[in-house]
Formats: structure tokens, C-alpha cells, sequence
């Protein structure tokens, strides 16, 4: 597998990519996939990019590429519906999402002693992680060795840590090995044992971490080498590094069009934002893992788009509210909350308007030079989104998109999702402890 490369926070980067034709950016670097900010970075590129460690073929287009993501966040809304010392580690993250069809976003990390090098998903609606172990069936070629690991255990049931497993199974009586079976991304599942070894992130090393062996595939949308859970539940790494991040981490997402290793995932107190502003986390109790907030409303240009609070508010018993996610590529709005949305922008906005994939609202960006920017309103803040965060421009003609869909109909109907499109090149900090999200606008490309 090719390694990535570290270098120093004065280094350059040249990035010139369509994403849809949303920017084009340029600057000058001598080798692009060796940066990283410092030694303890944890950036991210984009997963087709030639700095990728996959070394997958280009899609055909861009323009096939986003509408194929999109197109498959109807499973992963499903799949979300269902889920009802002070130190810093900065982390090498790349761009997952057009391969891993759910989690957008892939961490360096080493598992074992001496340490493995897998590309896990980062993960925010999760809490246990996994990774294909070898001798695995329906397995990718990389895959963890238990054998080689001289610090690898394995967990039984008698231990806490299989009880707080979804899924686990294990006999009425006598030992056994933890095992559990879970559904990934709306049509997918894995069978795994619950196993314990070191995970090395950049500069930061958690002992005896629990994850998941996993030992058999069934479908495409589990990621080819494990996921990392960032959730709020007690098997995710901020609950198994103990005091280590104090229960604080935080990630800066680069566009799609970014070829280079140039977003982190921050781990721990030290370094974030000193200033950010922040709203309240809430927690349904029913599912724990997930980052709901308080969603007020949302503006489009100066007009605040009248929309009856119900389909905003928080409501545990229903699964009702809006949460913060990693894996979902484009923002979802239950149906009323969309149909308020998609009307006002139909009159600020001259049409006609055509239809891409999910997107209903495609209009000619030639006859609308500044069209309106989405704002969201949540308790506290308000994160004015810029243009490549709002419009997607096609490649083609001057079509452009409006960058949000409507929930599918065949999925929890009062869940809204601020996906990973609408949050890229901006901080979003996640402080557990004193339940507030942050955000703030930074340049991750």
C-alpha cells in the first residue's frame, strides 16, 4: 500500500479540480502528496485523487459522480434512521465517499504492535469500530492481522464491553468469544468478534481499544477497511481514550475538488477554535450515538423561509430534529421543511427549472449570476454557507443546482441531516463534555 507522506505547514499546495465546476483553484507545490500541517496531522484527501492509497480509476465524469453520491444517501438516511490528560492529535483524513458509498471521509490509523496501516471511515453517527481481518469472506484485499499483532486479544462475553455492543450474541451459559452481526448503509451486514489491540492516530495511542474482527461481508456499502466511530455512545474512541481528548474533537472537511492532504481531524481541547461560536448538543436517549441541535430556521439570501417550527423541533419519542453528520453527503430536509425551501427559492430565483438525480431545483446559472446563499439558523449561531456549499454547477452548459434534497420518502420522516457537502471548509468542533457544537469557517482545502 503506498504510504502517505508528512511535511511542514509552510508547504504549498497546487490544486486545480472540477467539482461540478464549483471553483477552480490553483497554487504551486514541488511533491502535493507528501503534505500534511505537522507530524501529528490527520488530513484528508479526496479518495480518486492521485495522492489516494487506493489507486482506483477516475469516474467518467464529475458531474455522474456527484449524482451517484447523492443518490446514495437515501441509504444512508434509512440506515441513520434506525440507529435510534489533556492531549491533541491532529490525524491524516482523505476523501472516502465515492467509493465507500456511506462514510465520505477515510483516517489513517495503525492498528496492532507493530502498527497496521488501515483507512478507516470516520464516522460520526457511530460508536464501535471495525476493520476486515484477515482469512475474512467478502472481504477487500487489505485486511488487519490478528497473528502479526503481538498486543491483539480477544473479548468474551462475560466482559461490560460485549453488552454494549448492538447486536452481540452469546450463550446462555459458559465462555465464548464476543461476537455480533450489524447492518451497514441501508443494505448491507458483517459478522465480527470483539477483539481488543493499540490504535495509533498520528501522535496518539489508545491501549487495549476495543473493536470489532470482522469475519464476513454481505453487500458493497460496508467500507473496505473498517470504520472509526466518532458517536456519543461508550464503545467509541472518545469514550474508550478515557480522559486523553477530554471528550472534545473536532474535523475541517475539504471540498471534493481538493486533491491533497489538506483537512484534519483534531483530537482533544488544545487547539480549537478559542472564539468559535457554539449551540447546544442534544441527546435522544433513543438513539445515543447521533448529534442532534437545535435547527431554528433557515434563510435564503435576506428572506427567512417561513416554516412551522414543529418539523424543526426536538422530539426524542419521534426521532424528530436535526443532527450533525459525517457520512451523509447532501443535505436532507423532512418534506414540509424542503417544500418552504424549494418555494422560495423558486421566487428569487428566474427559471425554468430542471431535475438531476435528487436534485429538483436546476436552473440556469447564466440568467442568475448571484443567486440566493442558504443560511442555517441553529440556537446560538448562524452558519451562512458560501456559494460551492449552496449551488452545484454542472459541468455541461451552465445548469446549476440548488444543494439539497428532500428526505426519501421511505425513511424516518422527521429527521433532518446537515451533511458533509454543506459543512466542508468549515470547524465543526464537537465538545461532549459540555454537550455545545462549534463551528466556524476554515480553509481546509
Amino acid at each position: 500500500m503506498p504510504k502517505l507522506k508528512s511535511c511542514t505547514k509552510t508547504m504549498d499546495f497546487t490544486a486545480a479540480l472540477f467539482f461540478f465546476a464549483l471553483l477552480i483553484s490553483s497554487s504551486k507545490a514541488s511533491d502535493p502528496c507528501g503534505c500534511r500541517p505537522d507530524n501529528s496531522d490527520l488530513s484528508m484527501i479526496q479518495i480518486y485523487d492521485k495522492c489516494s492509497p487506493f489507486n482506483l480509476p477516475k469516474p467518467e465524469s464529475r458531474v455522474n459522480k456527484i449524482i451517484n453520491m447523492a443518490s446514495k444517501d437515501s441509504a444512508r438516511v434509512n440506515y441513520l434512521s434506525k440507529l435510534v490528560a489533556q492531549k491533541t492529535t491532529q490525524v491524516p483524513v482523505a476523501s472516502g465517499q465515492q467509493v465507500l458509498s456511506i462514510g465520505n471521509y477515510v483516517v489513517k490509523v495503525k492498528l496492532g504492535t507493530p502498527g497496521q496501516t488501515m483507512f478507516m471511515v470516520l464516522d460520526t453517527s457511530n460508536d464501535v469500530a471495525w476493520v476486515p481481518c484477515s482469512g475474512c469472506i467478502g472481504c477487500s484485499a487489505t485486511t488487519f492481522s490478528p497473528d502479526a499483532s503481538s498486543s491483539y486479544g480477544s473479548l468474551d462475553c462475560s466482559l461490560p464491553q460485549c453488552t454494549q455492543v448492538r447486536g452481540h450474541s452469546c450463550p446462555a451459559s459458559g465462555a465464548a468469544a464476543c461476537s455480533f452481526n450489524q447492518s451497514y448503509g441501508g443494505d448491507s451486514s458483517f459478522s465480527a468478534n470483539l477483539v481488543q489491540d493499540s490504535i495509533t492516530l498520528a501522535n496518539g495511542v489508545i491501549p487495549k481499544f476495543a473493536f470489532g474482527c470482522i469475519n464476513t461481508i454481505s453487500g458493497n456499502s460496508v467500507p473496505p477497511q473498517g470504520l472509526l466511530g466518532l458517536g456519543r455512545g461508550p464503545m467509541s474512541l472518545l469514550s474508550q481514550s478515557g480522559t486523553l481528548y477530554s471528550g472534545v474533537f473536532s474535523y475541517c472537511l475539504p471540498s471534493f475538488k481538493s486533491y491533497y492532504f489538506s483537512g484534519s481531524l483534531k483530537l482533544g481541547p488544545v487547539g480549537q477554535p478559542k472564539n468559535i461560536k457554539t449551540t447546544p448538543l442534544l441527546k435522544n436517549p433513543y438513539q445515543p450515538s447521533l448529534y442532534y441541535v437545535n435547527l431554528t430556521g433557515v434563510s435564503l439570501g435576506r428572506v427567512r423561509v417561513p416554516i412551522a417550527l414543529v418539523y424543526l423541533e426536538f422530539n426524542p419519542d419521534r426521532g424528530a430534529g436535526t443532527i450533525i453528520d459525517s457520512g451523509t453527503v447532501v443535505t436532507r430536509f423532512v418534506e414540509p421543511v424542503y417544500e418552504a425551501i424549494r418555494n422560495e427559492f423558486v421566487k428569487q430565483v428566474k427559471g425554468p427549472f430542471a431535475t438531476i438525480g435528487v436534485f429538483e431545483t436546476c436552473f440556469d446559472a447564466l440568467e442568475n449570476a448571484e443567486p440566493p446563499l442558504i443560511t442555517l439558523h441553529f440556537e446560538g449561531l448562524s452558519m451562512k454557507l458560501p456559494m460551492e456549499n449552496s449551488y452545484l454547477h454542472t459541468s455541461v452548459g451552465s445548469l446549476a443546482c440548488l444543494a439539497i434534497a428532500p428526505v426519501p420518502t421511505n425513511v424516518n420522516a422527521a429527521m433532518n441531516i446537515i451533511a458533509n457537502l454543506q459543512q466542508q471548509n468549515h470547524r465543526i468542533m464537537f465538545d461532549v463534555a459540555n454537550s455545545r457544537l462549534g463551528i466556524a469557517r476554515e480553509a481546509c482545502n
